[in-house]
């Protein structure tokens, strides 16, 4: 039996639905039930519950055979930090309770740094916490840039015809759909072909830099003029806060782009032919950016 943290989220609807259509059992959990219902329709058990309650989680997870496993972001934290040690420490424990022999846990790029890289460092500690886990086998997959984050400028190009974060124009990071994450973990998840403990890249089909990204976006949506603009990190701070986002994420996310400026958060990743994976950034824009764009 599979368990899927996330259910309704961007990786793991579809975990559960290509676990589901291989003939697996799987139980989703998510934390409103008309959410789950589509999965529920295909035969698979649902149980509504919070990531941080370990008594749920160690009740959900017994007789799983692998778990899919996540931190989901949250958008009302006041210490993001706090919020993801909560979520992998109930997780941790509940893994550890039922004896489960596998997991697959969603990673990043820059897992490796301990601090440093604002909420992905988070999941640094959430893989020590795993490693502690005698006899779980534990595959990380450490995924690019997600490019549904792009949704996110949507406002900031219509309003100002610009987008901008504080990571340098020129600087390359992977991006990735979050279907190929879904695909990777799934093919791990049918095969459970990792012992002790693991990592995969899941880079996506190419690395950009976000001039490339605002050239390719100009293009899909016939606005020639569109430009990046690198934030100052006071300056993308401030205009985080305005929109409602709270001050540790906001704060968290310029840490992390500084990392990557800096060339600390890729310089444990390589691209191969292998990790390679299909989705471009054109196929997303065409696909899906661009009705979101017009909506």
């Amino acid at each position: 039996m599979y368990v899927i943290t996330g259910a309704t989220g961007n990786t793991g609807k579809h975990i559960a639905h290509n676990l589901l259509d291989a003939g697996k059992k799987v139980t989703v959990v998510g934390r409103e039930a008309s959410k789950l219902e589509e999965f529920a329709k295909k035969g698979a058990t649902i149980a509504v519950g919070d990531l941080e309650d370990t008594a749920f989680l160690t009740k959900t997870f017994t007789g799983a055979t692998a778990v899919y496993a996540l931190i989901p972001p949250k958008w009302d934290v006041t210490h993001w930090r706090n919020y993801q040690r909560s979520v992998a420490t109930a997780i941790t424990n509940a893994l550890k309770a039922n004896h489960v022999p596998n997991v697959v846990v969603l990673s990043s790029n820059g897992a490796h740094l301990p601090e440093g890289a604002g909420p992905v460092s988070g999941l640094y500690e959430f893989e020590q916490q795993l490693k502690g886990v005698e006899g779980l086998n534990i595959l990380s997959l450490r995924a690019g840039y997600f490019m549904e984050n792009l949704f996110g400028v949507i406002g900031m190009i219509k309003g100002m015809g610009i987008f901008g974060y504080t990571l340098g124009a020129d600087v390359k990071t992977p991006l990735v759909h979050t279907q190929d994450i879904a695909n990777v973990a799934t093919k791990h998840l049918l095969a459970l072909d990792f012992k002790g403990f693991s990592h995969v890249f899941v880079p996506g089909a190419e690395d950009l830099n976000m001039n490339q990204v605002a050239e390719t976006i100009a293009q899909v949506i016939g606005k020639a003029d569109l430009r990046y603009i690198q934030f100052s990190d006071a300056d993308a701070l401030q205009g985080m806060l305005q929109a409602g986002i709270p001050q540790t994420i906001a704060e968290g996310y310029n840490e992390l782009f500084d990392a990557l400026n800096k060339g600390t958060y890729l310089n444990d990743y390589t691209r191969t032919p292998e990790n390679t994976t299909p989705t471009t950034l054109k196929w997303f824009l065409e696909n899906q950016f661009i009705h979101a764009y017009n909506a």
